[in-house]
């Protein structure tokens, strides 16, 4: 599948992010300014978030008043939760779905 160079630059982010810290799953998002936040799963006791939810968290933290696309490295056969990146960013906003070596399985509309 051939990605905008934006796009794909998201899906570097997340691989990037997902091997730094060695988690299952890493995820980045870009706003409708064109800021890019990266993220990876927390697996705490206390705490549990998805890549893809705390990377909109921290869109959100920051400012942003939307999101134009979002990407998930993911290991597996792992569920992607979609409703976040729907409840800030709007109905179909795109989001990337690929593998750990940053191959495209799928884009889903949020």
């Amino acid at each position: 599948m051939d990605l905008s160079a934006e796009d794909a630059k998201l899906v570097t982010l997340a691989r990037a992010t997902r091997a730094r810290n060695g988690v299952s799953q890493g995820a980045a998002v870009r706003d409708l300014d064109g800021r890019t936040y990266a993220a990876s799963t927390v697996a705490m006791d206390a705490l549990q978030l998805s890549a893809l939810d705390l990377a909109v968290a921290m869109a959100v933290s920051s400012g942003a008043k939307g999101l134009e696309a979002a990407a998930v490295v993911t290991e597996g056969d792992v569920p992607i939760r979609t409703d976040t990146v729907a409840e800030f960013g709007g109905a179909g906003v795109p989001v990337i779905v690929a593998d750990a070596a940053g191959t495209v399985d799928t884009v889903l509309d949020a």
